[in-house]
């Protein structure tokens, strides 16, 4: 019992670590909640802080989510419902976190790595999906719930994946919330105001560093 939750509460606060919010400090001196979307993830580095730290920041996201997986398989063996919440702890954790008085991102990143720690060929099968997608619309909001839906999917249909029902679930749980937080960007799509990849936002100190 005590491992068990030790390994809940610690996939909910690696979770909630801000990376993003971390990124801006450390490369900009600036909360980049107050540029952008105002959100604190890889997308919003991207626009605010550049390639360079939103890579970073994508990737540590997305660790949280697969080291999440990873305590609970190791405190808890055999025990597929906790790494299963541990799993959605991780990501709520980011979408919720308790160091952002409980705001956070919208959970894309560490949705891949929780992915990718309970199916390794759903999660690469999901990432590149996200990958064409951006290349093709040059919108990461479509790219992700695009993803978001072909996870669940492929987990589902390509039987030989061998993905137990309860992981199926989780990922279908992931998708909807994936979803949900994605209903802002929905609603610029269709009026045709959604930033683009490769569309930069003005920061402090950018005409000075330019000089």
């Amino acid at each position: 019992m005590a491992n068990t939750v030790l390994s809940l509460i610690a996939c909910y606060l690696i979770g909630s670590i801000p990376f993003g919010l971390l990124a801006g400090w450390l490369f900009k001196k600036v909360d980049i909640r107050d540029f952008g979307s105002g959100n604190i993830g890889a997308t919003n580095v991207l626009r605010t802080l550049g390639p360079g730290p939103a890579f970073l920041v994508f990737l540590l996201d997305t660790a949280k989510g697969y080291v999440a997986v990873l305590i609970c398989e190791i405190l808890v063996p055999h025990s597929p419902g906790i790494v299963v919440a541990g799993a959605l702890l991780s990501v709520a954790g980011h979408n919720f976190s308790i160091f952002l008085k409980f705001r956070g991102g919208k959970g894309v990143a560490t949705t891949l790595g929780v992915i990718l720690g309970l199916n390794l060929t759903a999660g690469l099968i999901g990432l590149g999906v996200w990958i064409l997608f951006v290349g093709i619309t040059r919108y990461i909001s479509i790219a992700s719930i695009v993803a978001a839906i072909t996870v669940p999917t492929v987990m589902h249909f390509w039987t030989a994946l061998h993905v137990p029902v309860m992981y199926q679930l989780t990922a279908v749980v992931a998708a909807l919330a994936i979803i949900l937080k994605h209903l802002p960007n929905i609603k610029r799509l269709l009026n045709g105001t959604e930033s683009r990849v490769g569309q930069r936002v003005k920061m402090p100190n950018d005409s000075e560093e330019s000089k």
